[in-house]
């Protein structure tokens, strides 16, 4: 009787405590629960599972240390140039401080750099005039000529290998800026550097079209001589062989006229030449000639500038290479700072992760500890182990992210001062900033027309087509070309008595006796004595000269070939100018697609920041729940699933937004301005000194 009023106000006063141990303690043996060690084993296990729910709440609230886990958050110093987060007023929401070192815990012997100070001034983005006059250097012939005749074999750089500085890397991770990542990038990426010679490249092609005026000097010298055998006593005085032999120093120049697209030219021929003919009157004798010659286009390939025509369509194609360089820049600096803020979301998810994995271990670590003493069940206990596992295959995916973030940010900016194989690693110190931004949709719009360069590249493609049809159009008319030619000539050397039988019936007056002749004979001698110099001042008299004027039509009965070039020319020019128009369409899809989505992600950032809130507190009116004994493990796994879930979009939701301011300024054309990067598209125009007559 005793015995059972006892047995009840032990089973009432047990009723006083955590209803948590009154639902697990159901499972002990009636009889040890009412002897007195029973009572203090049961009052030993409330002191525990009340300290566990403390814990939960701590870990999810962002307090929690637990021995042999990191900190939540992992507690680090803040990176150079980024002062501390404010603590938290209240509550779980994740404090997004630039932490540059969470990845390197798992790696201590990574020490964390600041970028130079002096690494950070603002990129030349064009190539400098001094590299293009390097590029532009022609070797002096000799050297042309030895380099052509040397048997030294020449390997590009790139051909060779070295397989211990392939396995040299830099060590130490640098903490960087956005800013400080692009024109650091700007300045040694392989790709921007390939890309800046692109308009040097077309520009090329300018002083190409520029080089049809040079005028080109030719030159000829030469000797000749010819032995046949005689067919006349009387040619060669009796000898058997008949001998010729000249030589000749012959010099040109020709010009096209920049002016009216005609061919200036000018002839200076010598010859000097002597034989055995008994006949030649002047023997050996010196003939020079100067002849001066144009050619005159009246109808197709003239006209007011349109000897230059072709050099106005370089020019256009190389304002368009400068251009289409500028969207390169821009799209780089996109894919840079999208890279930025990629590696920042990896670094967040891993800490998310980190911090899901500290309380799934922390929470195996109770359970453990609860199913040994006997007062929760083994399957609360997989459970949790289940999550653990979860966790810990989270992180290692969010480790592999966060390297392959890593490495593409690297790669892409090229930082390596130590001149290693693999470049120095980056932490980017920015995080996310969620805050509103001015827009203006209409401001956006006129921006992009301004300042995209697509659409400037694309001007001056039409500029050049509209001069092509005007080519076309000229072509289809008939060749009429005038052509004038005016020459001298003179001749020198040894000059001999000739016999001149019919000298007087002819009424030539000889002046000469032939000598060895009996009774002497009257001969006629040239009036051509000198040498080379004499023949020269005879040229210069103007006595012996030559002239010629000519009129030259040509034109194809049907002209089908010029019309269909024609009709080519205005097909393409009306093409262009469609895609122009629909580029503009889709520019304004751009833009307005980029508004639409940082409008979007600016939403999206502060519901996921609310959702976060939301979740931290669900978990925490859970978490007393589950502490006296209204929840289970698997509810409250589901609950810290949710705010690791919430944090995760939220990180993304941030970046995200990040990502999207970038993606509105490269959607308008400013991306560069944004960022101080100065571009500048410089004039083509490269005209020599010999086009300009």
């Amino acid at each position: 009787m005793n015995m059972n009023k006892s047995s009840k106000a032990d089973r009432r006063r047990s009723a006083c405590d955590d209803s948590r141990l009154f639902v697990l303690g159901r499972r002990w043996s009636q009889p040890f629960l009412t002897s007195p060690a029973g009572a203090i084993l049961v009052a030993a296990l409330a002191m525990i599972l009340a300290w566990r729910g403390n814990l939960h709440a701590q870990a999810m609230s962002g307090t929690m240390t637990v021995p042999g886990t990191p900190a939540y958050p992992p507690a680090a110093p803040a990176a150079a140039g980024v002062a501390p987060a404010a603590p938290e007023a209240a509550g779980p929401h994740v404090s997004y401080t630039a932490n540059p070192l969470v990845a390197t815990q798992a790696n201590p012997s990574v020490k964390l750099k600041a970028i130079p100070a002096g690494k950070q001034e603002v990129p030349d983005v064009i190539v400098s005039p001094s590299e293009t006059r390097r590029l532009e250097h022609t070797p002096p012939a000799p050297r042309v000529v030895l380099d052509q005749w040397s048997l030294e074999r020449l390997l590009p750089e790139e051909s060779i290998f070295s397989q211990a500085y392939m396995q040299t890397r830099d060590e130490n991770a640098r903490s960087i800026s956005l800013k400080e990542a692009l024109y650091i990038a700007l300045k040694n990426n392989p790709a921007v550097a390939a890309a800046s010679l692109d308009p040097v490249l077309s520009l090329q092609g300018v002083r190409g079209s520029w080089a049809v005026f040079d005028p080109d000097l030719t030159g000829q010298m030469g000797e000749e001589k010819i032995d046949t055998p005689t067919t006349s006593s009387l040619q060669t005085g009796g000898a058997k062989t008949f001998v010729q032999k000249q030589y000749i120093w012959n010099f040109a120049v020709n010009k096209t006229l920049a002016t009216t697209n005609g061919v200036l030219g000018a002839t200076f021929t010598n010859n000097y030449f002597w034989s055995n003919s008994a006949f030649a009157g002047v023997n050996p004798a010196y003939t020079p000639a100067l002849e001066l010659s144009l050619n005159q286009p009246l109808l197709r390939n003239f006209g007011n500038q349109f000897a230059t025509i072709n050099v106005q369509i370089s020019q256009f194609s190389q304002k368009a290479a400068q251009y289409n360089y500028e969207q390169q820049l821009n799209d780089f600096i996109l894919k840079v700072g999208t890279d930025y803020w990629n590696v920042v979301r990896a670094e967040e998810n891993l800490q998310v992760a980190n911090r899901a994995l500290a309380v799934a271990q922390d929470l195996v670590r109770q359970n453990t500890i609860s199913v040994n003493v006997g007062v929760l069940a083994p399957l609360a206990l997989k459970e949790a182990q289940s999550e653990e596992a979860t966790d810990l295959s989270n992180v290692y995916q969010a480790e592999g992210q966060l390297d392959t973030a890593r490495t593409v940010l690297a790669q892409d900016v090229m930082y390596n001062p130590d001149h290693t194989f693999l470049p120095a690693r980056l932490e980017p110190v920015e995080r996310p900033n969620p805050e509103q931004l001015g827009i203006n949709d209409e401001q956006a719009l006129e921006f992009s027309m301004m300042y995209r360069p697509e659409l400037a590249s694309m001007r001056e493609t039409i500029r050049s087509l509209l001069l092509q049809v005007k080519y076309a159009e000229n072509q289809t008319l008939p060749q009429v070309n005038i052509g004038a030619q005016f020459g001298l000539a003179a001749t020198s050397g040894a000059t001999f008595c000739q016999p001149t039988f019919a000298a007087a019936s002819l009424g030539v007056a000889t002046n000469c006796t032939i000598p060895g002749t009996m009774p002497p004979q009257a001969g006629i001698r040239l009036p051509f004595k000198g040498l080379y110099d004499d023949a020269l001042n005879r040229l210069w008299s103007f006595s012996f000269y030559n002239y010629a004027v000519v009129f030259n039509l040509e034109r194809p009965l049907d002209n089908d070939a010029a019309k269909a070039a024609l009709a080519q020319a205005k097909i393409e020019y009306e093409q262009q100018r469609l895609r122009y128009r629909d580029l503009i369409s889709s520019i304004v899809v751009d833009v307005q697609s980029s508004l639409d989505g940082l409008k979007a992600n600016f939403k999206s950032a502060q519901a996921a920041k609310t959702a976060t809130e939301f979740a931290a507190a669900s978990l925490h009116d859970e978490r007393e729940r589950f502490r006296v004994g209204m929840a289970t493990t698997h509810e409250l796994l589901q609950f810290i699933d949710s705010l690791v879930a919430a944090e995760g979009n939220e990180v993304n939701a941030d970046v995200n937004f990040e990502i999207s301011k970038l993606q509105v300024k490269h959607a308008e054309g400013t991306l560069l301005r944004a960022f101080n990067i100065q571009f500048m598209p410089t004039n083509p125009d490269v005209r020599p000194w010999y086009a300009r007559f």
